[in-house]
């Protein structure tokens, strides 16, 4: 029961670690690029969030 737990928490951090840095990544090029250019990088930045949980997703099982 305690290793469920624990790898409970530990999926949750990771989806929580990779949220924040593309939460951050988006700011930074909305603050550094203005409007142009940031659709895509925001659509490719959501990307990449869906792949990351979809590895940490395989790797914690």
């Amino acid at each position: 029961m305690a290793q469920g737990n624990f790898m409970g928490i530990m999926k949750g951090v990771a989806f929580g670690m990779a949220s924040g840095m593309v939460a951050g990544y988006v700011g930074k090029k909305m603050l550094d690029d203005g409007k142009k250019g940031m659709r895509k990088k925001a659509n490719r930045a959501i990307d990449t969030m869906e792949n990351i949980a979809s590895t940490a997703k395989y790797i914690f099982r």
